[in-house]
């Protein structure tokens, strides 16, 4: 039997006395936001504009973010549900299923990639010291040791997040002073011939933590309260996803490279770097494969949580491993197409219709399919779609897109088919 204290809660509401303030919760968010997408956005931005715009457009994409974070993850908190629990009240239980396969099967490829980001800073370091590993071999050991916190459920993850986000900051902290001590403050380089508009950055800066918003609400119905929840959401994410970003696009345009890994052993702190690059990426990829197990528990529901944890662990690393990262990112973008309007749909049902929440509050019952709430998703793929390929842009960032007309899809079915 799974021990209370490390239980997941897949297919049910977490209890009220395993309830957490926000403080902790904010810990979380801030180490889901720090990992190496982050550095290689970054790093994108420094080469592409001035120094105060690209840290302008990350603040400004940041405090979006935060906002649609904040809005999803409320819906969670006060349902108490995981993200597949609450589709399969608003899609119902065909609907929620598909949906959870989807989100299941993209972060389990998420986590490959994210674990061959860090093979690959982990190879440069090794070699740095004349240590040739096979990269496979790193991917392994990174991947299994990336997925052996979540197997003691949300708990462990927030333990993680609350002894290594302090330490991460010291560390980048110390790591933005050596680099000012080596080469200066980086200027303002106004002159710089820019190959991204300011608009262009904002929207890569939502685009990156758009998904995480979708299934927020794994990790806000912990959440004591709506306050506890909206504090949490709202400061963990615009914190969290602009720290790293902009960490980064103050050392490339220091230290005059894209590769982070090769600024750590530039000014001499490789050790401490490839702790930074572990921890970044150890807390992000504890959160893909913990929601990743939350919506496929809803799938394969005998299965105990513990049992199918480990099981997606190894899954997912064994991607890693055969090498998912090089070719996985065209996938990930379909995967977007689908999973973005998804919490249009539900956000629209919570704050707007209601319908189905009420009923599930009374009755406790799921329906087989919401018909008007498949419509209003298949509406919302079609744009993303649309939009992911250029045919159209309404906000210029397709998953964006996706969720509002997923959101206004809703509305109008919900009021016309009563």
């Amino acid at each position: 039997m799974e021990n209370s204290k490390n239980k997941n809660y897949a297919l049910e509401q977490v209890p009220d006395d395993m309830k957490r303030g926000w403080v902790s919760m904010f810990c979380v968010l801030v180490a889901i936001g720090v990992d190496l997408s982050s550095v290689i956005l970054g790093a994108e931005l420094a080469n592409s504009m001035p120094i105060d715009k690209a840290i302008l457009s990350v603040v400004v994409g940041s405090f979006c973010s935060a906002v649609l974070y904040t809005i999803c993850s409320l819906v969670g908190s006060s349902t108490s549900l995981s993200t597949s629990m609450i589709t399969k009240q608003v899609f119902g239980e065909l609907g929620s299923k598909i949906f959870s396969l989807v989100i299941g099967v993209s972060l389990l490829g998420w986590f490959g990639v994210q674990v061959g980001f860090f093979s690959e800073n982990a190879e440069i370091l090794l070699n740095n010291f004349n240590m040739g590993i096979d990269i496979r071999f790193i991917s392994l050991i990174g991947g299994l040791l990336m997925m052996s916190t979540v197997i003691y459920g949300y708990k462990s993850m927030e333990k993680l997040s609350v002894y290594s986000v302090p330490l991460l900051l010291i560390l980048m902290f110390f790591t933005i002073y050596l680099g000012f001590s080596k080469n200066g403050v980086p200027a303002i380089d106004n002159d710089m011939k820019a190959t991204m508009t300011f608009a262009q950055g904002v929207s890569l800066s939502v685009s990156i933590i758009i998904v995480g918003a979708i299934i927020s609400p794994d990790i806000s119905r912990w959440a004591i309260d709506a306050k506890n929840c909206a504090l949490s959401s709202f400061f963990g994410i615009l914190f969290g996803n602009s720290f790293m970003i902009i960490v980064s696009i103050i050392l490339v345009k220091c230290m005059g490279t894209s590769e982070i890994m090769n600024i750590f052993i530039t000014l001499g702190i490789a050790i401490p770097g490839m702790i930074i690059l572990t921890l970044a990426q150890w807390t992000t990829n504890t959160s893909n494969i913990y929601s990743s197990s939350l919506s496929i528990a809803t799938v394969f529901e005998k299965i105990p949580q513990n049992k199918l944890t480990v099981g997606l662990g190894i899954i997912a690393t064994l991607l890693a491993v055969f090498g998912i990262y090089e070719s996985f990112t065209d996938f990930l973008n379909l995967l977007g197409i689908v999973i973005a309007p998804v919490g249009g749909v539900y956000t629209a049902e919570y704050y707007i219709i209601k319908r189905e929440f009420e009923e599930f509050k009374n009755t406790l019952t799921t329906k087989p399919v919401v018909t008007r709430s498949i419509i209003a998703w298949v509406i919302g793929i079609v744009v993303t779609a649309l939009s992911t390929y250029g045919f159209m842009s309404l906000t210029t960032i397709a998953s964006l897109d996706g969720f509002l007309v997923g959101f206004v899809a809703q509305v109008i079915l919900g009021k016309i088919l009563k």
